[in-house]
């Protein structure tokens, strides 16, 4: 078993800033999604409630934004009234249930809704589809799914060798 904090650090190249919940799994039981606290140790606001941490998924969201994929959804909430106001929602529904884990006394609080953002603005489309990961009503994420899905990796994308967690080198993106 490959511990979560482990893995996560080796799937997103760093360390974690914090201790996080792994809120969504791959079908080889390895995190997708992790859930951020939304004031970070040392007290720095931290908007972004849930991280797409997958490298598969991380990897063709980044093509689907470095296509124009965030102005090319911009465009479509502006265009139609529907879906704009479920982003808006789904922007307020994001912050409030981010700011239900705020612990008392914190002195600076994030702010915005799905990557910070006010409004039914749109600024990182990996934020809006680990939320839908996460099991939550995004209409961006939704759109940005069939784009990436499915995630069908035939091998982990880390390995336990050893009793060290590395990235697998057998680990390859499916066509």
């Amino acid at each position: 078993m490959i511990d979560d904090r482990a893995a996560v650090e080796m799937q997103i190249g760093r360390p974690v800033r914090a201790e996080s919940l792994v809120v969504a799994r791959c079908h080889l039981g390895l995190p997708t999604v992790v859930r951020v606290p939304p004031v970070l140790h040392d007290g720095t606001p931290f908007p972004t409630l849930f991280w797409l941490t997958c490298p598969l998924a991380r990897r063709r969201v980044g093509r689907l934004e470095g296509a124009g994929g965030v102005r090319s959804m911009e465009r479509r909430v502006q265009a139609n009234p529907d879906l704009a106001s479920r982003l808006t929602k789904a922007h307020r529904r994001y912050a409030a249930q981010r700011d239900a884990l705020v612990e008392e006394g914190a002195e600076v609080l994030p702010a915005g809704g799905v990557g910070g953002i006010e409004g039914s603005g749109i600024k990182c489309l990996h934020a809006h589809y680990a939320d839908t990961l996460a099991g939550n009503e995004n209409p961006i994420g939704d759109m940005v799914a069939p784009w990436v899905e499915p995630l069908d990796c035939s091998q982990r994308c880390v390995a336990d060798i050893e009793g060290v967690v590395v990235a697998n080198p057998e680990w390859k993106e499916p066509r």
